[in-house]
């Protein structure tokens, strides 16, 4: 069941007595668990009927004797268990979850990891209660789940806007979501998203970033790319080197990756690694071209280093410009 079909019953008061929601995108998680703590019972009723417990802290016992007590002044409690991952002996619960309490109902969020399917634990969750797994969109959804996100918030995002978001966030769905709250609070009676709202209040510049250094490499344009370097020294905070790393590696990871594929053309190579994008399977066609498949794999080789050097590996601290700089010049000779 997917996160809206589960929200979608809470809010006609449709509810199991136990749910388990686990995986490596937090965003829907957080969005459940928020739900519960603020919306499935009245202020009122929270007070005496809302229990949250944080994993790392909590005792099997005492999560289960809090299920186990029956709600006051109200039909139902809820009992929350954040941080699941990190309790010792959470399996214990299997006893009360074979057997809970329909007055109750208690929601586990586990994080960054999967329950066993094979374990008779999970086994009472999906029998018993509702089991969500929660996962990473891929790079290619991501335009799709930023427009509606935004849509359902009653605004629109030029194609400009929406690039230079993914590009300079990539498929963080919390802080994609944040950033978009914080465009739309200071829009005013604006109803469209544009680059100039993204570079104003996200604080992303459209032509200084870590997309537009990726673009001057590929293209061999060194002037342009240290004009881009040097404005990331000058405001440390627009593009740390942790940013800009990741987001340049599965960029030319995808180059690489031209060299194998049998269709080389630009609609071959725009099915295979680019669905949502044109001109970026252009622009990574010349990109391969213009450094050979050796340049491609010492780009990403150098990738590498410099992140290691940038987290003080065989590096006793030198600045990230310096590092980018060096990395960019060795790239292009």
């Amino acid at each position: 069941m997917s996160a809206e079909k589960i929200l979608q019953e809470w809010k006609i008061k449709a509810y199991k007595p136990v749910y388990w929601l686990e995986g490596d995108e937090p965003y829907y998680i957080d969005q459940l668990v928020h739900y519960a703590e603020h919306n499935i019972l009245s202020e009122s009723e929270a007070g005496f009927n809302l229990t949250v417990f944080y994993g790392r802290d909590a005792d099997w016992a005492a999560i289960v004797n809090a299920c186990r007590r029956y709600p006051m002044f109200a039909e139902r409690q809820v009992v929350l268990l954040k941080e699941a991952q990190h309790m010792k002996d959470l399996e214990k619960l299997e006893g009360y979850v074979s057997n809970p309490l329909s007055s109750t109902i208690l929601i586990i969020a586990y994080k960054d990891k999967r329950l066993d399917g094979r374990t008779k634990f999970a086994g009472t969750i999906k029998k018993k209660g509702e089991l969500f797994q929660s996962k990473k969109l891929y790079e290619n959804q991501l335009p799709d789940w930023v427009k509606q996100m935004v849509q359902g918030k009653g605004y629109s995002l030029t194609p400009g806007a929406l690039q230079l978001l993914i590009d300079h966030i990539g498929n963080d769905l919390s802080r994609l979501a944040n950033e978009v709250d914080k465009v739309c609070i200071n829009l005013g009676s604006k109803k469209t998203i544009d680059e100039e709202s993204i570079e104003r209040y996200v604080g992303i510049s459209k032509d200084f970033n870590a997309f537009e250094l990726q673009a001057a490499i590929a293209k061999k344009d060194m002037a342009k790319a240290i004009r881009i370097i040097q404005y990331f020294e000058a405001n440390p905070k627009a593009a740390p080197i942790q940013m800009i790393l990741p987001a340049m590696y599965g960029y030319f990871s995808k180059v690489y990756s031209i060299f194998g594929l049998e269709d080389t053309s630009e609609n071959g190579v725009k099915s295979a690694l680019f669905p949502n994008n044109f001109y970026a399977a252009r622009d990574a066609l010349s990109a391969a071209k213009l450094y050979g498949n050796a340049g491609v794999e010492k780009i990403i080789l150098l990738m590498h280093q410099y992140n290691l050097r940038s987290i003080g590996v065989h590096d006793a601290g030198t600045e990230d410009a310096d590092l980018l700089k060096e990395m960019v010049v060795k790239m292009m000779n």
